[in-house]
């Protein structure tokens, strides 16, 4: 992840393309360096063809009569004067030896590595400089363009404008694509032409983005006797970088010394800002112990925030080899949302696209491509398929479920309208599972019991049930019954197996199906007949309730209450009994591990919501989908009968195109090596041998070790889920019992398997959240599978010691 030092100032050096003078301008900037009496790392991560002619010798020959104070480098040599990507793909195949290419990972965790190691080695200000090849996409070893391989180090930047014919282009086409990808550009620097003059065009372009613009006299030319153009080519470093430290290229290395000096000063100012003027949400304030509570998170990458060291920026005595920097492995995927890590450079260039072409468009009785696109995909190919008509668009989660709400009631108002008056409309009330939550706003807040997120304004409107719940304990699969049902049989319930849990066609017909049967379906009687709540519709966060504490309820039980409420059909193509809304919010799109839950349960919904994942983590955006015959509630001739509901930015293109972008890149991500083994690690533990349609990113030997700890009540993984209850007879959200027990996580280690996890190789923390105390990780949809095992490692460990 990108590094920050007190006493290295280090950038990295692009060029907007080939022989616009990145070498030269580099290594007047390192002789200058070296003047004003520092001590100066060059780095040349990759170079290719002859030795002599490598740009880090040049370094060198030119360094002056400071070359003591300089150490080059260079990580990645090949022969062949080509394409790094190509000269290495043709050393990989020299003789026969099949020597791998090196991957992406390898190369940063490489720079990274020799970037720490030149901190350690400088105890006073030093500078350093990486110069790439090429132009800003040009490949780096693995294929990659330079932008995306180097985007882990998220280093300042020095662009290296292109003075040629066509430069004007290239410069600012150049500084579009690191801008886009998170860099900060420090300076352009460029070669004045008095011919083409693009220095002209680009300093008040620059300016008016507030990077500054340097121009340099260009070198003179080439002479065929080696001798005499060295000697012309020192007499020009001698002039652009005079003895009198008088010149443009020192005026360039104070800015750069101010750069650094400003990143400093204000990444040490933001948390004491933050706690000035920030209302945050879900955080008591009151327990907020002063700055150093502040997660200061400078980027992000991957999976892993890269977060200010508050320790390290108070010690003014700290060693130069300690990074302000680290890298801490997103525990929460971000509240849910990351799906394929943060900055995903496809996902950034379709917002980016989107933006570009329409900004924001309004939407009633309009439409625009990646709207209709994304409808289509969720609809006929996505959760939506074989039984949803229709996609409403929305801002997020919660007002996705107000739209699902409004669209049940109306379609239950419509049918039973005779029967219904004003008051008794106003009054319907939904049934659910306690510790449902579908939201903050007031609406999807009346859909849930009394509880710890309700307000003043909240009026629970409804009866919610105690479900049965599914978990691990002391390595068996178990299902607990609540008190209500346990009456009627021995609770808990020994699984055979976890696939025999989500097995529903094997369970329906069982003893515990039929005592489900007849307690939901009693309890409803008996809310109807002691004049309790009209029941309108239906409301289940599938498998999986998040925010009430990760609670994993039996399918079988959820299944059941579909089949109570809908009764038998009597409105043929129509929902029957109740209508059915699943919140898919948090639990779809593969987040368990399934793109829906229906299948599972072998039953669709007649609404469901889907949001969080949808987009990818980048931008929010929310889709209820609906049945065609809930559409039709709402169909007639007359304004006022319309789902009168919406925002201002409705399917908005930037969302729509990230959502479609994110769509694409998961078909292709489930069918991918990672889930597949994983998935087989879980069939394997199978006591009946079945493939299993339920399984985790999490490892199975893993989680059964995990739930026979001591302070382990129990767990339950599923996808990229793993939730652990731990033992506190004070138990509930107010509990700090996971946090304590698991609060040195938070603080990285330097462990060989945690520094091959993290982007960069660095030593990592991991940053979590709590619901009491239940403790809960997430991954994103594609996180390796070595960083998985690495923060398993540092759980078990903590905990371990806890013992």
């Amino acid at each position: 992840m990108s590094a920050l030092f007190k006493h290295l100032r280090i950038h990295q050096i692009f060029g907007a393309n080939t022989d616009v003078g990145k070498t030269v301008l580099t290594s007047a900037l390192v002789r200058a360096s070296a003047a004003r009496d520092r001590k100066v790392f060059y780095l040349k991560p990759v170079s290719t063809g002859p030795p002599s002619e490598a740009d880090d010798q040049h370094v060198v020959r030119y360094a002056g009569s400071h070359k003591r104070m300089i150490e080059t480098e260079c990580l990645f040599r090949y022969k062949e004067p080509v394409s790094p990507h190509l000269a290495a793909k043709l050393a990989s195949e020299d003789g026969g030896s099949q020597i791998d290419v090196p991957s992406d990972s390898t190369f940063a965790n490489a720079i990274a590595s020799h970037i720490r190691r030149c901190a350690s080695s400088s105890l006073h200000n030093a500078h350093m400089y990486v110069e790439t090849a090429g132009g800003v996409h040009s490949p780096t070893l693995s294929g990659t363009t330079q932008l995306d391989s180097y985007r882990p180090l998220l280093l300042p930047t020095i662009l290296i404008g292109d003075a040629k014919l066509g430069g004007i282009s290239s410069t600012i086409s150049s500084y579009e694509s690191l801008l886009i990808r998170g860099y900060t550009v420090d300076a352009v620097l460029i070669f004045r032409d008095e011919y083409y003059r693009n220095m002209e065009y680009l300093q008040p372009y620059f300016a008016e983005r507030g990077i500054h613009v340097s121009a340099v006299d260009a070198p003179p030319p080439k002479l065929d006797n080696y001798e005499e153009n060295r000697v012309s080519t020192e007499a020009y470093y001698q002039t652009i970088v005079p003895e009198d430290g008088k010149s443009e290229i020192f005026a360039i290395i104070d800015h750069l010394d101010g750069r650094h000096a400003a990143r400093i000063r204000d990444l040490g100012s933001l948390s004491t800002r933050t706690l000035d003027t920030v209302w945050w949400p879900f955080v008591q304030h009151g327990l907020v112990d002063g700055p150093k509570d502040v997660n200061v998170i400078d980027s992000a990458w991957s999976d892993f925030f890269s977060i200010h060291n508050s320790q390290n920026a108070l010690e003014s005595s700290t060693s130069s080899g300690e990074s302000l920097l680290e890298p801490q492995f997103d525990g929460s995927a971000s509240w849910w949302t990351q799906a394929l890590g943060h900055a995903h450079p496809e996902l950034t260039l379709a917002a980016a696209g989107a933006a570009g072409r329409y900004g924001h468009v309004m939407f009633p009785q309009a439409t625009h491509q990646p709207a209709l696109e994304l409808a289509e995909k969720l609809v006929h190919d996505g959760p939506g398929k074989g039984w949803a008509s229709r996609a409403f668009f929305s801002d997020d989660g919660s007002t996705g479920m107000e739209i699902a709400l409004k669209m049940a009631l109306r379609a239950y108002s419509t049918r039973h309208g005779e029967s219904l008056d004003v008051s008794a409309k106003k009054n319907l009330g939904i049934l659910g599972l306690k510790g449902s939550y579908h939201g903050d706003t007031i609406g999807a807040m009346d859909a849930c019991e009394e509880g710890v997120y309700t307000s003043e304004w909240h009026k629970a409107k409804g009866f919610w049930f105690d479900p049965p719940t599914v978990s691990m304990r002391n390595g068996t699969v178990t299902i607990s019954l609540p008190t209500s049902i346990a009456s009627a049989m021995e609770s808990p319930v020994e699984a055979e197996s976890l696939s025999w849990v989500y097995d529903i066609p094997a369970r329906l017909n069982s003893p515990l199906a039929t005592t489900y049967r007849d307690y939901i379906g009693d309890t409803i009687r008996r809310i109807k007949a002691s004049g309790g709540p009209e029941l309108a519709a239906l409301v289940l966060e599938p498998l999986v309730m998040g925010a009430g504490g990760m609670v994993f309820v039996d399918p079988l039980f959820q299944r059941v209450m579909v089949d109570v409420v809908r009764g038998t059909t009597d409105v043929t193509g129509s929902w029957s009994g109740l209508p059915v809304i699943f919140d898919e919010v948090f639990v779809g799109l593969y987040r368990i591990g399934m793109q829906s839950t229906g299948p599972l349960l072998g039953v669709n919904p007649d609404i469901s919501v889907y949001a969080k994942i949808l987009t990818g983590g980048l931008v929010p955006m929310s889709i209820t989908l609906a049945s065609d015959s809930i559409f039709q509630a709402f169909l007639s001739d007359k304004k006022t009968d319309a789902l009168l509901h919406g925002h201002s930015y409705t399917a908005h293109p930037i969302g729509c195109a990230v959502a479609n972008k994110t769509l694409d890149i998961i078909d292709k991500l489930v069918e991918g090596e990672s889930w597949l083994n994983a998935q087989s690690r879980w069939t394997n533990l199978n006591k009946n041998g079945k493939d299993s349609t339920v399984w985790s990113l999490w490892d199975p030997d893993f989680v059964s070790t995990l739930s026979r700890m001591p302070m382990v009540e129990e767990l339950m993984t599923l996808g990229t889920v793993l939730a652990v209850n731990f033992k506190d007879e004070d138990g509930g959200y107010a509990s700090q019992s996971a946090q304590r027990l698991l609060k040195s996580i938070r603080e990285k280690v330097t462990d060989e398997k945690s520094l091959s996890a993290a982007p960069g190789g660095a030593p990592f923390g991991i940053h979590f959240r709590t619901l009491g105390n239940v403790a809960y990780f997430m991954t994103s949809l594609n996180t390796p599978p070595e960083t998985i095992r690495s923060v398993e490692d540092r759980i078990w460990s903590a905990l371990q010691d806890a013992i």
